[in-house]
């Protein structure tokens, strides 16, 4: 017999806020893609290429991940890819996505916009019809290229906003602070789009500081290094704004030495409106679940971080208030049953 954390954790709904859909292309549908559209890769077996998977930092691991993405090149790549990933998530009682995605890193390849965007949006409607799993896209910036291309890409997502909810910010932290992008954030937002960012993964606290006062960001992805300033702490406490924590994708990426450094639990104690994500699940080796079973183990969180933190997922969402509460009150629903 489980014990009951093991068994909330499998049972709760939750959602998913911090999640790469080019993260999800898993060595099969890779090599799979790759012969399908003719693209020839530095691997012969699925075997080879989960070998690659062992990363020093995180870029090491964005160069695989820009060499994975050549094999995505038809809208039915994009829907392919997507639709597995719902699959997947669906086993772990996932009922609303919000998706990150990097429209840069297949334009400037050759693909278009709306190639890739149709196929994200048609998997995600199949997704909704079959599996009733909810969904926003969120459009992201990447932070290694100038900010003039970054509003190239708004200008398409302009095109397109009946499909495409908020921007955020990804790619390199290292050397490319926020305020590199305060232009573009800030036509984004007057273009009503809701703003998000990866900060403090491998930058500094001050980066997320930056992030909440110059490209006023409503949820901070990832977050790890706001906890070196107990200041900046309070003030996501008080305010309540969200953090999209990624315990596996941060020590396989070595930006924590261990799960038990992961800052979950801290957040928790603090107040803070923390929530548990895979990011890029495929290259890290942890889907959803496998993250909140990792940081249970690790933090000795109990039932009551567990029914916390999937609450939080639906708090921390962009969903309505009344959606918000309808989720809530299916999840509590749960809780009676496990």
């Amino acid at each position: 017999m489980t014990d009951l954390a093991t068994r909330l954790i499998d049972a709760l709904p939750k959602t998913e806020l911090h999640l790469h859909i080019e993260g999800t292309l898993e060595p099969e549908m890779m090599l799979a893609l790759a012969a399908r559209n003719n693209v020839t890769m530095p691997y012969a077996s699925v075997k080879d290429v989960r070998a690659a998977y062992e990363f020093d930092n995180l870029q090491d691991f964005l160069d695989l991940y820009y060499l994975g993405m050549s094999v995505l090149i038809e809208e039915r790549d994009f829907h392919d890819l997507c639709f597995a990933y719902l699959l997947r998530v669906k086993a772990d009682n996932v009922a609303h996505v919000e998706i990150f995605f990097d429209p840069q890193a297949h334009t400037e390849r050759g693909v278009t916009f709306e190639t890739v965007l149709g196929g994200l949006v048609s998997a995600l409607e199949q997704g909704e019809r079959e599996l009733g799993i909810t969904s926003k896209l969120i459009m992201c910036f990447l932070r290694h290229l100038p900010e003039d291309e970054a509003f190239d890409a708004l200008a398409c997502a302009c095109r397109h906003k009946d499909h495409i909810f908020g921007v955020g910010l990804d790619s390199s932290e290292q050397g490319h602070p926020p305020e590199k992008f305060s232009r573009v954030f800030a036509e984004a937002r007057n273009e009503g789009f809701t703003p998000v960012a990866h900060v403090g993964e491998e930058g500094t606290s001050q980066n997320v500081e930056t992030a909440l006062d110059d490209l006023k960001i409503e949820r901070v992805d990832h977050g790890n290094h706001a906890f070196d300033d107990r200041a900046l702490v309070a003030r996501l406490a008080k305010q309540q704004t969200p953090l999209t924590m990624c315990p596996i994708s941060n020590w396989r990426l070595k930006g924590i030495p261990s799960l038990g450094k992961s800052p979950v639990k801290k957040a928790l104690d603090a107040d803070v409106l923390v929530t548990v994500n895979s990011d890029d699940p495929s290259y890290f080796g942890g889907y959803i679940n496998d993250n909140f079973h990792a940081v249970r183990e690790a933090l000795n969180l109990d039932e009551a971080d567990i029914v916390q933190l999937a609450k939080n997922s639906f708090a921390a969402s962009f969903l309505s208030d009344r959606e918000k509460q309808t989720h809530l009150d299916k999840l509590d629903e749960t809780i009676r049953k496990v």
